[in-house]
């Protein structure tokens, strides 16, 4: 789970927690305060009811409509006319000849009436007293007081309601407004999420994170943009040396291509020529019998000639430096071709891929050449496909080199050959990729700035 969620959440339950225990707090006062209304409203009944029978006693005039036929009848109801609109009390007055009742106002609630779950909980049972009727000497009866705690539990649910209402509306905007102010306080560790997977990708020139920040995530941004600072120096400077260590390379198979020339080649020319010189005296002479050993030399000088020119091509392809990259490809591709007929070559070469500045050239060539010599010696494929081409819009070469042999096993360690293909491009500022193709085979695509990259000292 984010951590921008498992803070919502938390406070989620926190508040749920809170509302929870005000309701059970609110429950036990709502209890407690209809209870004590009840005690209180039964006892000012009958207070009221006493009060009524006093008054009563003392008036001689209501003593005699007493002794008339519907007198106490309208006697006993000026007694309880009191408890009209009321709002907690039911009253009977039960006796021979009376009948009477009332009962309390309903209140009409804004929400609904309280449910019946809310009754159980407050759990405040009707109460009851019983007063007897009697005036000058003679009992009419009896007033009864019941409680009638309903309208007391709908202002204690009315109260609860409103109020609950107002805690989830209050809870709802804290939510919101946590939500919001994380997401914006968390914003820069997906930024520097992103950024670090780039340092991971060996992108060390990603855009520096800035902005106002608090005082914790600043020191977590200052920290890493000074990592990605000295990164990106150190890579520059990685691929400057590299750089320079494959122009000295270079150098050196030029110098070792011009000695295996000048000075080995004129030595096999000689032994060609004093070994002809030889046979020529020797069958001149008569003996045949050097005849076979000194052509076994001469055949041994040849083949020892074309190997050398063999390496000189290797060492120093001086197709590149007279014809162009494209020719230079084409007489690779046209090498291995005389060498694995079985195999077919397909080499694009587009225009605008021809004078690249120094070093590229001899870069894209070292990778198509590395890539060839792994794909014939290791993957016994059918079809070798060479494309090369000029990305206008980023300024790049790319390189794709891709077989249909057997790829790259799961778990094999690069060998120096493709080390030493990603650490030239690497120096000349580029990307390589080595990808096993879902059809089968192996996939290698490259690629390389036209422009020069900076070096940082």
């Amino acid at each position: 789970m984010l951590l921008r969620s498992r803070l919502v959440a938390w406070v989620i339950v926190a508040l749920l927690t809170s509302l929870a225990l005000g309701g059970a707090v609110v429950l036990v006062n709502a209890k407690r305060s209809v209870r004590n209304e009840m005690r209180a409203a039964l006892e000012v009944g009958r207070q009221t009811i006493d009060a009524g029978l006093r008054d009563i006693g003392r008036h001689t005039g209501l003593q005699r409509e007493i002794d008339s036929k519907a007198g106490p009848r309208r006697v006993v109801e000026a007694l309880i006319a009191p408890f009209k609109g009321g709002r907690h009390l039911r009253v009977l007055a039960i006796g021979r000849d009376l009948n009477l009742r009332i009962d309390p106002v309903r209140a009409h609630p804004p929400f609904r009436q309280a449910p019946a779950w809310f009754a159980w909980l407050v759990g405040v049972e009707p109460q009851a007293a019983r007063v007897p009727l009697t005036i000058a000497g003679r009992s009419l009866g009896t007033v009864v007081i019941e409680t009638d705690p309903t309208n007391e539990l709908l202002e204690a649910w009315t109260e609860l309601s409103s109020g609950f209402l107002v805690l989830m509306l209050f809870c709802g905007l804290t939510v919101g407004v946590i939500y919001l102010f994380t997401g914006r306080a968390l914003r820069p560790l997906d930024r520097l999420a992103l950024a670090l997977e780039q340092v991971g990708r060996g992108d060390y020139e990603t855009l520096r994170i800035g902005g106002r920040l608090t005082p914790e995530l600043a020191r977590l941004r200052d920290s890493f943009n000074l990592m990605a600072a000295r990164l990106a120096a150190a890579d520059a400077n990685n691929r400057r040396l590299t750089e320079q260590m494959s122009t000295l390379q270079e150098e050196e198979r030029s110098d070792l291509a011009r000695d295996l020339h000048d000075e080995v080649g004129p030595l096999l020319f000689a032994i060609g020529v004093d070994v002809g010189t030889m046979m020529r005296l020797v069958s001149e002479s008569g003996s045949d019998g050097l005849v076979a050993p000194l052509r076994s030399i001469a055949e041994a000088a040849q083949q020892l000639q074309r190997h050398v020119r063999g390496m000189l091509g290797r060492l120093r392809p001086i197709a590149l430096a007279e014809f162009g990259l494209a020719e230079a490809l084409h007489g690779l591709v046209g090498f291995w071709r005389r060498r694995q007929p079985e195999i077919e070559f397909r080499c694009v070469v587009a225009a605008g891929c021809d004078g690249l500045r120094a070093g590229l050239d001899m870069t894209v060539y070292r990778v198509v050449q590395e890539c060839l010599n792994n794909a014939v010696r290791h993957g016994r494929p059918t079809t070798i496909a060479i494309e090369v081409a000029h990305n206008a819009a980023d300024d790049e070469i790319s390189v794709a080199v891709t077989d249909d042999g057997r790829g790259l096993p799961d778990e094999a360690a690069p060998g120096y050959g493709l080390i030493g293909m990603a650490e030239r491009v690497r120096a000349a500022g580029g990307r390589l990729t080595l990808a096993n193709r879902p059809a089968g085979g192996l996939a290698v695509r490259a690629a390389l700035p036209c422009a020069r990259p900076e070096a940082v000292s």
